[in-house]
C-alpha cells in the first residue's frame, strides 16, 4: 500500500481533531479524503508529510514510516499545501531549477514537468504575473519534480476559476493513471470528477470509506412521475420499497425508492392499475452531495 494508516490521534490541547481513524490507498489510484471545513482533512495531511506528529497511532507512506523515517517519506512524496507557497518574485523555470537542485534531479526533467502541467506559454513569466490556476500548475510541477509515487494535493482546486478547474482536474486525473494521489477538499463535485474513492471525514471520524461506485449504488433512487389527475400520496406509499412521496407541483410527484431496481414499471403498472394516463416518467438518483451533507450533519 502506498499510504497506511493506523489508529491516527491527534489532539491540540484538549480538542481533539483526529479520532483513532484508520485507512489505506494503493497505487495507482486517485482518493478523495472530504469532509466540511474543520472537519480535520489538514492535520491528517501534514502527518502524512511529517510536518507534525500524531499524538497517537501509526502512518507509513511508501512503506516509511511518518515519525523515524521521516526524510525518506519527504523525499518519496510530492506535497501541494492548501496555501502554495511560491517564490513570487522567481521566474518559473528558475523557481524550479532551484528545487531541482535540492532534489538532486536532471535539469531535463524541468522541462518535462512544466510540459506535464502546460506550463509551456507561461514559463518565462515571473510567478507573480501568473493566474491563480498558473500558479497550482507551478505548485504541481515542484510536486513532481523528483517523479514521486505518491501525491498529497490539499484543496487543490480552491479559488479556481470554471476553466482553470476543468484544467487541473484533468492533469490530476493523468497523473493519477500512474501514481497515488490523496488529495483533500470540501467540494463534493471536485471528488466526483476526478476520484475512484472517497473518503469522507467529519469531526475527526471517518464516516464513509467506499468507491465511487459503490457510492453511487448506495443512493435512494427517486422516480419522478406526473399524471393526468391528482393522486393521494397513501396510495403511492404502498409501492414496494417506497421511502417518501412529495407532490412537487400540480399532478407531479417524486417518489423516492430504496432499492436499485429500476421502479419506472411498477408505476408504469400502478397508473395502468388505476386507469392513469402517464404524462412524464423520469428517473434521477439523489446526489453525492446530499449524501455527504446527510453524512456529515
Amino acid at each position: 500500500m502506498s499510504i497506511v494508516v493506523e489508529n491516527i490521534t491527534k489532539m491540540y490541547g484538549s480538542q481533539k481533531a483526529l479520532n483513532n481513524i484508520s485507512f489505506e490507498v494503493k497505487k495507482p489510484e486517485i482518493v478523495g479524503f472530504l469532509g466540511p471545513n474543520g472537519a480535520g482533512k489538514s492535520t491528517m495531511m501534514k502527518i502524512l508529510t511529517t510536518y507534525i506528529p500524531a499524538t497517537s497511532g501509526n502512518a507509513t507512506v511508501n512503506d516509511f514510516n511518518v515519525i523515524t523515517q521521516e526524510k525518506l517519506v519527504q523525499t518519496s512524496i510530492g506535497y501541494l499545501p492548501e496555501h502554495n507557497p511560491l517564490h513570487l518574485e522567481l521566474y518559473v523555470k528558475e523557481y524550479l531549477a532551484y528545487n531541482a537542485s535540492i532534489y538532486n534531479v536532471d535539469k531535463n526533467r524541468i522541462n518535462e514537468v512544466i510540459e506535464l502541467t502546460g506550463l509551456t506559454p507561461e514559463c518565462h513569466k515571473k510567478i507573480g504575473q501568473l493566474s491563480k490556476g498558473y500558479r497550482q500548475r507551478v505548485g504541481l510541477a515542484n510536486a513532481l519534480l523528483h517523479n514521486p509515487d505518491v501525491l498529497i494535493l490539499d484543496e487543490p482546486t480552491t479559488g479556481l476559476d470554471p476553466n482553470q478547474l476543468i484544467d487541473i482536474r484533468n492533469l490530476i486525473k493523468t497523473i493519477g493513471k500512474e501514481k497515488t494521489v490523496f488529495l483533500s477538499t470540501h467540494i463534493m463535485q471536485e471528488v466526483e470528477a476526478m476520484c475512484d474513492r472517497v473518503i469522507i471525514i467529519n469531526k475527526g471520524e471517518i464516516v464513509a470509506n467506499k468507491s465511487l461506485d459503490a457510492l453511487r449504488k448506495g443512493q435512494d433512487q427517486v422516480v419522478i412521475v406526473e399524471f393526468d389527475y391528482r393522486v393521494e400520496d397513501a396510495f403511492l406509499l404502498k409501492l414496494p420499497n417506497v421511502t417518501k412521496v412529495k407532490n412537487t407541483h400540480d399532478f407531479i410527484y417524486e417518489i423516492t425508492f430504496n432499492t436499485q431496481k429500476d421502479m419506472r414499471s411498477y408505476v408504469f403498472d400502478f397508473a395502468h392499475d388505476n386507469e392513469l394516463k402517464i404524462l412524464q416518467l423520469n428517473q434521477k438518483n439523489a446526489s453525492l452531495e446530499s449524501m455527504f451533507r446527510a453524512l456529515t450533519n
